[in-house]
């Protein structure tokens, strides 16, 4: 057969090829569900991200936008942003909208708002879109408001809304606002009014809280990124924010890429998973093609020719398997995107993204290279008689030119995971937590195999079948225990992120949550809102803070504006935070290092630092924080390092000074109410009439909003999770292929001895469920760390599973193996010896 050609070769392959892929859908239907999810994933995250980026500048309103909290720019900087190109100014704050005149049906009293305040100029970018009208600069009288407004008060076009001390008459409801997704996380629905119309509230007075935002249109002449990055340069100490077209919505970039990552590792987890299914189903074909590879060799067939005939079979089946996922992940994202609705960003149109589908083919075709080698390595380099005998004679172990293709396949597989990573250790551990459960479940099913050899045999007939199973020529025990392995531990996972992340509303958050949250107090009375709160509800506990805004620019002898890319974890860099003073240590804090100051402290800035935020930026107790709060730089030593207990949903800030510091500065406070929430409206009602200015938070909506936010992670998490699952039951299958011949001859032999087939499949039974027994624990104690890693270390919640809820799960994810083990025996016991016999 020397000389046969690649021509032969394809001869030969096709003709023995069968036009459904029998024998091969195993290896098809792995590939395909690994690569349509990383297509699929990795398709919507680029779609979102191009959308964002095409969109920089509706969504920012300008090409370039300066913000700034609690002050406006000064005549100065207005004219000198006026030299940039056509500049728009808009303030934002939150603030209570009010029903003027008699309300109707449950409407409530008052409902938080978030407040816009808009020049004629705006939007300078996009169409602020209107119900029945098309939009035109208001004058002081009149207010715009977004439909969920509308539907929370019963309130109509025509009708009037009170803001501190103005009434306005409703010009319109909003249908889309340009800017909205620019404007970053909102606790309520949007009210438009024009600059006259926002000063005529009152809500604007020193030390309230508002965000100045000015947008500018640049003259051509004019790069967006160079001049934010000069003027961040110049305007480091003022504390102002940046932004251009680019990066218009950081926030949302950040957290769809990450999001984005997170869910392309858990599909590349489950393509290395279905990877093993691969390699069952090829060695499962290769089984049932002994004896056509054994007549090949006998004939005069090469090592290099049954290599290149079975190669090229398995390559068209693989590579139609990546083709079609590829297909189905590129069309995917629409369909995401339509069920999805007002959940993601944005919408995006549908549109190929040749950069994740080249690295979801490549990942497909490295997967399959590096699993589909040991069997073909094997059928290769095995002798005809060793071939004949393999249904009671195996034989293992790889030459080194196999090892070393493997293990250049493998190192491929690593560099393209981490190079396209947008965080390559964490990609790293993931990959090296997936590689390291394989290693020992594959270590756990050779010693299960090599402790059953030498047990001694025990009396019952069907057991010591099931443990001859274990051990017996041609025994797949070591795949089946990787099976099932994988596939418990990934319902125990999934068991145990659903129900932490329940946990984290259901019952952490209500039981540590204060009913309500008052911003916007004027300092000077805080006596009189004591008053008000212990009329209403006598009972209540109060928490009053001082609020303030502030941005770090510099730690240590380093300035932020400086660094060319801010450390992990360190999002409190990220633009202006919130910052108070405090004359003892604040409720929901511990002190873990230094000392708080005295109470009458009076000397030099103090400040008292989030012990993980100065783990972060690598300074502790004597370092130096330089902050600019109201456009001055302040520059206190470090007294003392606290631990924040983050989910007390109470007042929690990275940073507190010494009272000193920050007590003549304008500033509101803030304030918590504990009290049973059936006076909220009454509270809220009280709470208006006498500071008009306040801005009521129901922290139960609060709740509701996370809450929401949660169900979609875990959602998406679960549909991503639910292919490793898929794949994992795909490598069961594949390990009952793979031991079918094998199985079939030991059925063969029973029946002829005078077996039934209730005693077979008792037989099967008893040896899965001794597997599975052995497994339980492993699967609980691997699936238990992943869910842990992936609430705490991953989204920082808390671990809380529900345990009776695992174990159900885990009980439940062991019957339905079982079942698919035992449903993928049935076709062997009505094997008939007659005919059996006659083809061995």
């Amino acid at each position: 057969m020397n000389g046969l050609g690649w021509r032969g070769y394809w001869r030969i392959a096709r003709r023995d090829l069968h036009l459904g892929f029998r024998g091969l859908r195993l290896l098809f239907l792995c590939l395909f569900l690994g690569v349509a999810t990383l297509a699929a994933i990795g398709s919507l995250t680029a779609a979102i991200t191009q959308e964002l980026r095409d969109r920089g500048r509706v969504i920012l309103g300008g090409d370039i936008e300066i913000a700034m909290t609690q002050r406006e720019a000064g005549f100065g900087d207005k004219q000198a942003f006026r030299q940039l190109g056509t500049l728009s100014e808009t303030i934002r704050m939150r603030a209570m909208a009010q029903r003027v005149g008699r309300g109707r049906g449950d409407a409530p009293p008052a409902v938080l708002t978030e407040l816009k305040g808009v020049d004629a100029a705006y939007p300078l970018y996009g169409t602020l879109t209107l119900q029945g009208s098309r939009y035109q600069p208001m004058d002081a009288d009149h207010i715009l408001i977004g439909e969920a407004l509308a539907e929370r008060l019963d309130i109509r076009r025509g009708e009037r809304l009170r803001y501190g001390q103005a009434d306005f008459t409703i010009a319109a409801i909003i249908a889309d606002e340009p800017d909205r997704l620019g404007e970053g996380f909102t606790l309520g629905p949007v009210a438009i009014v024009s600059m006259e119309g926002l000063r005529r509230t009152g809500l604007i007075q020193p030390g309230s809280l508002y965000n100045s935002k000015y947008r500018i249109r640049l003259n051509p002449r004019y790069n967006a990124t160079t001049v934010r990055e000069d003027w961040e340069k110049a305007r480091a100490s003022e504390g102002w924010t940046f932004k251009d077209r680019d990066r218009a919505a950081p926030g949302a970039d950040r957290f769809i890429e990450r999001m984005g990552q997170f869910l392309s590792l858990i599909g590349l987890a489950a393509l290395v998973i279905a990877g093993i299914g691969v390699s069952n189903g090829v060695a499962s074909y290769l089984a049932a093609k002994r004896g056509s590879i054994a007549t090949l060799k006998v004939l005069g067939a090469t090592s290099a020719d049954i290599a290149h005939i079975y190669r090229l079979q398995i390559g068209v089946v693989a590579l139609l398997g990546i083709g079609v996922g590829l297909v189905v992940g590129a069309a995917l994202p629409p369909l995401v995107v339509a069920m999805a609705g007002d959940v993601l960003p944005v919408s995006p149109g549908f549109r190929l993204h040749s950069a994740p589908l080249i690295t979801s083919a490549v990942y497909g075709l490295l997967i399959a290279f590096l699993f589909t080698f040991p069997p073909l390595a094997k059928a290769r380099t095995q002798p005809a008689a060793a071939i004949f005998r393999g249904a009671v004679e195996s034989r293992s172990g790889l030459d080194r030119h196999s090892l070393g293709a493997m293990g250049l396949a493998g190192a491929l597989l690593v560099a393209l995971a981490l190079g396209t990573a947008r965080e390559p250790l964490f990609s790293a551990a993931v990959l090296g937590a997936v590689a390291a459960v394989l290693l020992l479940l594959l270590g756990l099913g050779l010693a299960v195999s090599h402790v059953a050899r030498r047990l001694p045999r025990p009396r019952r007939p069907l057991l010591r079948l099931a443990m001859a199973n274990l051990h017996r020529p041609g025994a797949q025990t070591a795949a089946l225990i990787v099976a099932l392995g994988l596939a418990l531990t990934l319902f125990v996972t999934l068991a145990g992120i659903e129900t932490s992340l329940n946990a984290e509303i259901r019952s952490v958050v209500p039981q540590k949550a204060p009913a309500q949250i008052v911003l916007d107090i004027p300092a000077p009375q805080q006596a009189r809102f004591r008053q008000i709160v212990a009329q209403q509800a006598p009972e209540a506990q109060l928490n009053i803070v001082p609020v303030l805004r502030g941005t770090i620019t510099a730690f240590g002898k380093q300035r932020v504006a400086d660094l060319k890319q801010l450390p992990e974890g360190a999002w409190f860099l990220r633009g202006e935070r919130g910052v108070t003073y405090s004359a003892t240590l604040p409720e929901g804090s511990d002190l873990v290092a230094g000392k708080w100051w005295a109470k009458d402290y009076k000397g030099p800035p103090l400040v008292s630092l989030d012990a993980e935020a100065a783990k972060t930026l690598n300074i502790g107790v004597g370092d130096t924080l330089t902050v600019s709060i109201l456009g001055r730089e302040i520059e206190a030593r470090i007294a003392s390092l606290r631990k924040v207990n983050w989910d007390t949903m109470g007042f929690n800030y990275v940073l507190v000074f010494s009272p000193a510091t920050l007590q003549s500065a304008p500033h509101s406070v803030a304030a918590t109410i504990t009290m049973d929430t059936k006076h909220n409206s009454a509270m809220t009602r009280a709470l208006l009439a006498a500071f008009p200015g306040v801005s009521v938070i129901a922290v139960g909506e609060v709740i509701d909003q996370v809450g929401t936010i949660l169900t979609q992670m875990s959602r998406a998490i679960l549909v991503a999770a639910s292919v490793a699952i898929l794949a994992g039951i795909a490598v069961l299958v594949g390990a009952i292929a793979a031991s079918r011949q094998a199985r079939s001859y030991d059925s063969v032999i029973l029946k002829t001895l005078g077996a039934t087939r209730a005693q077979l499949l008792g037989g099967q039974a008893l040896e899965y469920g001794l597997l599975a027994a052995i497994l339980a624990l492993v699967a609980l104690a691997l699936g238990s760390a992943a869910a842990w890693f992936v609430i705490v270390q991953v989204f920082d919640f808390g671990w809380a599973p529900d345990w009776p809820v695992v174990l159900a799960t885990l009980a439940g994810g062991a019957l339905l193996t079982l079942g698919i083990g035992l449903a993928g025996s049935v076709p062997l016991l009505s094997v008939r010896p007659s005919r059996a016999l006659r083809q061995v």
